[in-house]
């Protein structure tokens, strides 16, 4: 398949402090592109190996108009982990997010700047994931959602129900993708696709309208990047080939 899910994009009011926390939280490494841009990256893997998946955070003016349905889910080995890195994230500034914990196992928590992220108790099928267990997407049909990404991206389908759906890339690295039936958490992350190696840009944009994706107008501007939405309003972005990460 040409595209891969390659990271995903916070906005950030102060990304360098909320860099800082998330580098800490996954134990990856922090750099700078520029200012108002931090790329984080796991240690020992430069930007864009495809074993590789990354977070970058970039400043704007406001970012509470800023509204995604993406959020995080981390990976635990042990409770005993699960309970330390709870710990651990609390005293680097997040917060307990009640609302937002659902009827199950995890801790539900907000980052220093309220984007609300889940650590998972630990699991058999994300003992290989890394940090990220799952990118989780909200929306109101998983099961038709997961159709069109799994399309997009070329990754199998692991499980499809009208509550959830979960799709994995078929080399078994990096997180899940997820799509949920429910309403949209307080989040300003949303997904970057790559081109493989010698894929143009342009025909991926056109591949992926066809499926449904529809052009988008978050106030890019003139940019390398080209922002769609996909079927439910999901921006989301697709990176030139000798992009660099930010977008």
């Amino acid at each position: 398949m040409a595209l891969r899910l390659v990271q995903v994009n916070f906005k950030a009011r102060d990304d360098a402090a909320l860099g800082r926390f998330w580098a800490a939280a996954l134990g990856y490494g922090m750099s700078s592109e520029g200012p108002g841009v931090t790329n984080l990256e796991p240690e020992g893997i430069a930007w864009p190996d495809p074993d590789g998946f990354y977070v970058d955070l970039v400043k704007v003016a406001d970012p509470e108009t800023v509204r995604y349905r993406v959020r995080l889910d981390l990976a635990t080995t042990s409770p005993e982990h699960q309970a330390e890195l709870v710990a651990r994230l609390r005293k680097l500034g997040a917060t307990p997010a009640d609302a937002e914990r659902g009827d199950g196992p995890w801790v539900a928590l907000a980052d220093p700047e309220g984007n609300v992220f889940r650590v998972l108790e630990p699991r058999e099928t994300h003992r290989d994931t890394g940090p990220i267990a799952a990118v989780v997407v909200g929306c109101a049909d998983p099961r038709a959602l997961a159709a069109f990404w799994g399309e997009a991206v070329g990754w199998a389908v692991h499980e499809a129900g009208d509550e959830r759906a979960v799709l994995r890339s078929s080399r078994g690295v990096g997180p899940f993708l997820e799509f949920a039936r429910q309403e949209p958490v307080r989040s300003r992350i949303h997904i970057d696709l790559i081109p493989s190696r010698g894929q143009e840009q342009a025909a991926e944009v056109a591949r992926l309208r066809k499926l449904g994706a529809r052009p988008a107008d978050v106030g890019q501007g003139e940019v390398s990047w080209v922002v769609l939405a996909d079927p439910e309003g999901n921006e989301f972005c697709v990176l030139g080939p000798g992009s660099s990460p930010s977008a």
